[in-house]
């Protein structure tokens, strides 16, 4: 239910289903294609308590989830039916009617084909890995039946690319998927591969397609001409169906697509994409070769920053391009020490901190990490810190530079995590290559882990309870306070005030989603606590996001679970984006009936970019009435936000 509601509140926040082109997911993310990005609304997604972070990268809407993404995304898809949605952006000439830039395009483009398909691509290589590791330490023989087995459940995708690559890129090239799935199945059929075995062989007798000379080339594995023969077969698609009668374009369509597709793939598109193939390969050995300990000190560096605005994607056909015409890749296990090296920082931030908020969210994301998915930890902790972020690049710089410098090499894709220590072994058995990937990778994750203990967090001391409360009572409640260090926040209704972690609701109670404080109320008004904008309404009216003039984010929870109401017994009094000054009432609930629901109305006010502050104070307890101080928030003395009213005087 908790994933339907989410997905839902997802919807309304990237502006509705009529504002979406299409959505995919990632590991971790939500990535949508949608008409009008300026139509969503970020900020209302940021103060979700179910997402992470927002990012708007290579023409996509990213909304970051975490690691049950798999989940949203599938009730999203079940509530809104947007698979069945045609690409909205393309006219009916097949134009793609979007202004995007040519690498916004291509990554779009790539993060599509292999999104689908990217964990069970990663769990074949780590099998492949382990399957190294059980040979080099003769635990099992390559034989045996369960090594056989094993072997080509490991082998199976990677041997059938071009057949799994037909189908999605058929769908994202807005095409019959199985016209282009067909296709691929051609290039890997037993007759061509033994015809491309025959050619190896002495006395050969060329074979011709209506008089031309077909050049077989052995496709298992390949990757860059199912793509190019799929985008082909696609651009046929459309024009047959708007030329072909009703009733017989189903099936002849797709004839005439396979039938010309098919051999101009044999005779032009294969040769000519495999040619490109061995050229990028070429090319990205060229520059390996001419400094390896440079190529992996620059992409230990900025691998992390690629993830953050999605160009990371842009990699991935190179990597299975190495693989697939030379065998084996030296660029993947270049980017282990970046991941671990977040994964360092993290753990840290978890070291160093006293913020339970920022310990629970580093513990989690710390385990994330390690098995290759940074996203927890780079939104949720090492970025917003700055300097662990920093300190995790440069120790990915190091760690990588170590294996550029041994050639480290890996024989099968799949996440850089700890188990790229399995897929880098060589046929040949473990090698010194092998060691410099694993001190290179311990060096990357102590060197971030000791530097962001030692200096990645800020140790300005923060104020006390009763420093700040005397502050707040000699300055008249004012809103930035003196210096402009402190930011004072209003209680937004009257009742009796609770610690944070008494609440029910864990999320909340942890602090996950930010310092703050919780109202057991008594009366049903809510007011507004600073003068600001409504940043956040949800449709059900028991949550509202505000957004400050000092920079501050707001969020208060009427109840726990009470999206569960729907909007009953909840009365707005104002709409997103309007401007509220302190003491204006934003909502009215009813108490009673919500209590009698069965729901618990405890009201946790929360900030939710707490980790911008020294601290986040509470400054009342017991009873309280609304309108009076609540909270303090400390900034750092460099950190001064100036309020634009106070200014404007």
């Amino acid at each position: 239910m908790k994933y339907k509601t989410l997905a839902n509140e997802i919807i309304e926040g990237v502006g509705g289903l009529s504002n979406i082109n299409s959505v995919l997911h990632c590991a971790t993310r939500l990535r949508f294609k949608l008409k009008d990005n300026n139509k969503a609304n970020a900020t209302a997604l940021k103060n979700n308590p179910g997402i992470i972070m927002v990012v708007e990268s290579g023409g996509q809407f990213q909304v970051v989830i975490g690691n049950h993404v798999n989940e949203v995304y599938q009730d999203l898809i079940e509530m809104s039916g947007i698979q069945n949605l045609s690409d909205a952006s393309r006219d009916s000439s097949g134009d793609d009617t979007t202004k995007e830039n040519i690498l916004s395009r291509l990554i779009d483009v790539i993060s599509g084909i292999f999104t689908p398909f990217i964990g069970v691509m990663a769990a074949s290589g780590i099998l492949k890995g382990f399957l190294a590791l059980s040979l080099a330490l003769g635990w099992m023989s390559d034989k045996s039946g369960t090594y056989k087995i094993l072997f080509a459940s490991s082998d199976a995708l990677f041997y059938f690319f071009p057949i799994i690559l037909g189908y999605t890129a058929g769908k994202k090239f807005g095409g019959n998927p199985f016209v282009s799935m067909v296709i691929g199945g051609t290039l890997v059929h037993p007759s061509m591969i033994a015809a491309f075995n025959a050619m190896q062989t002495a006395g050969y007798q060329s074979l011709h397609f209506l008089g031309i000379p077909i050049t077989f080339i052995n496709y298992s594995s390949s990757v860059i001409p199912i793509i190019f023969a799929s985008w082909v077969s696609c651009k046929l698609e459309k024009p047959l169906n708007a030329s072909l009668h009703v009733n017989i374009r189903n099936f002849f369509t797709p004839l005439l697509c396979v039938m010309i597709t098919v051999p101009l793939t044999f005779l032009l598109i294969g040769p000519t994409a495999t040619w490109l193939s061995q050229m990028l390969a070429s090319g990205y050995q060229l520059l390996y070769g001419f400094n390896s300990l440079l190529a992996g000190v620059f992409m230990g560096a900025i691998w992390q920053v690629c993830v953050i605005f999605g160009l990371h994607w842009g990699f991935i056909p190179i990597m299975l391009n190495n693989l697939s015409v030379m065998g084996h890749d030296t660029l993947l296990p270049l980017l282990t020490p970046a991941v671990l090296g977040q994964a360092g920082a993290t753990l840290g931030v978890l070291l160093r901190t006293r913020d339970m908020k920022l310990k629970g969210i580093s513990g989690s994301a710390l385990s994330a990490a390690i098995f290759g998915i940074t996203e927890p930890a780079i939104y949720g902790v090492t970025l917003p810190l700055r300097r662990p972020f920093i300190f995790g690049c440069i120790g990915g710089a190091i760690g990588a530079g170590i294996m550029g410098y041994f050639h480290s090499t890996i024989y099968s894709f799949g996440f850089p995590s700890i188990f790229t220590f399995t897929q880098i072994i060589p046929p040949s058995g473990i090698d010194s290559s092998v060691w410099a990937a694993i001190i290179g990778t311990i060096v990357a994750f102590v060197f971030a882990a000791l530097a962001t203990w030692l200096f990645g967090i800020k140790t300005a001391q923060p104020e006390t309870a009763a420093t700040a409360i005397e502050s707040v009572q000699s300055s008249s409640a004012s809103f930035v306070t003196g210096d402009g260090r402190r930011q004072t926040i209003m209680s937004p209704i009257q009742g009796k005030v609770l610690p944070l972690d008494q609440l029910s609701d864990r999320t909340f109670a942890s602090g996950l989603m930010g310092k703050g404080i919780a109202i057991k109320p008594t009366e049903g008004q809510l007011f507004s606590p600073v003068n600001g904008t409504v940043a956040s309404f949800f449709k059900t009216h028991h949550a509202i996001g505000l957004s400050t003039d000092e920079g501050a984010e707001v969020l208060i929870h009427v109840g726990v679970d009470t999206v569960k109401l729907d909007g009953k017994y909840f009365t707005p009094h104002v709409s997103i984006g309007d401007v509220v000054k302190q003491g204006d009432l934003l909502l009215e609930f009813d108490c009673l009936a919500i209590e009698q629901a069965g729901y618990d109305t405890t009201t946790p006010i929360i900030i939710t970019n707490s980790a911008d502050y020294i601290d986040v104070l509470p400054v009342a307890s017991g009873d309280i009435t609304a309108k009076i101080p609540l909270l303090v928030l400390v900034r750092q003395e460099n950190d001064i936000q100036i309020n634009p009213r106070e200014e404007h005087k």
